[in-house]
């Protein structure tokens, strides 16, 4: 049998349900620092902008959410997705209990030693992906937005708490108002991938324009181009408002960049700036997203980590 995504990710010959080995703290450490700088849609995680005191902690928690995440896509199947996802929760309980055997375990472990991270927003993340597994379509903005406190808010909340900079709850709204951001963003980007890989339609069908919208959709994701005349007007018509809310939710989060301490504002800078750059290339691609995949260029990316490069040296605002 061939391996799946999510056995190479995350390692189930070697470290899977049936296996009794555990490394030690420091290949633990290698493994997901290897995983980090391996993956990563926009930017490497562990760019030049973390700090070196948390570059095994960025790496132990960007490792679970990573194999989690392709535990829910790429495990082969719902049902196997669903029966790893409730294998890594139970691992993500020995963890907290100081039971750790597979690498990503044992290195959140050691964060855990040193960091304040509390188990639920670990167990919030499961959960959205396990809802990936029954919940494909989504009515409204609101539901949608249900599932963007799960799947994303906590990662904002557990990058602030390895920051350890005290930035109230007004703080926090904003980190998850970036997050919710980052997601639709991803989603918006991804409508075909997820249509067409995944049978996943995040846009909301509150949202739709036009007669048997579904069912033209798909013909154009899996086509590559439209059913009919309309469609791709239709289309437009349909995710344009979808991206002027997600603007908003970048403006709310913006102010997080000044909240942070001046050693970390370059990095928050970054994720803000990243996820509003490739919610620009959709517009530039006149939101056709259902036909191609917008994402940053390597100069776009270049300049990006080079202002928020000297804006972490310089200590300044955005």
């Amino acid at each position: 049998m061939n391996d799946t995504k999510a056995d190479r990710t995350v390692g189930l010959r070697e470290y899977g349900p049936d296996s009794d080995t555990a490394p030690s703290l420091q290949e633990a450490r290698e493994w997901c620092r290897r995983l980090t700088r391996t993956h990563g849609e926009n930017f490497s995680v562990l760019s030049s902008l973390v700090r070196a005191d948390l570059v095994a902690d960025f790496s132990s928690v960007y490792a679970f959410c990573r194999c989690a995440d392709d535990l829910g896509d790429a495990a082969g199947s719902s049902a196997r997705s669903s029966e790893l996802l409730c294998w890594w929760r139970t691992q993500l309980h020995r963890c907290f209990a100081g039971e750790a055997s597979h690498p990503v375990f044992v290195a959140l472990q050691d964060t855990l030693s040193r960091r304040c991270l509390g188990i639920n927003l670990f167990e919030d993340l499961i959960s959205a992906f396990e809802l990936d597994q029954s919940k494909r379509r989504y009515s409204t903005w609101e539901e949608l937005l249900g599932y963007c406190r799960l799947s994303a808010d906590p990662v904002g909340r557990l990058v602030l708490a390895l920051l350890k900079d005290d930035v109230g709850r007004d703080g926090v709204a904003a980190s998850d108002a970036i997050c919710t951001a980052l997601q639709l963003t991803n989603h918006w980007q991804d409508v075909r991938r997820d249509l067409v890989e995944r049978d996943r339609i995040y846009v909301p069908a509150e949202a739709f324009r036009g007669q048997r919208f579904e069912e033209r959709l798909a013909s154009t994701c899996r086509q590559g181009y439209a059913p009919d005349r309309e469609f791709l007007s239709e289309w437009r018509e349909t995710l344009r408002p979808l991206v002027e809310r997600t603007w908003s939710l970048f403006e709310q989060g913006g102010s997080l960049v000044d909240m942070v301490g001046p050693s970390n504002r370059g990095l928050i800078w970054l994720f803000l700036k990243g996820g509003e750059g490739t919610l620009r290339a959709i517009e530039r691609w006149n939101f056709e997203t259902c036909l191609v995949r917008p994402r940053l260029s390597g100069v776009v990316k270049g300049s990006l980590l080079l202002r928020a490069r000297w804006r972490m040296t310089r200590g300044v605002p955005r």
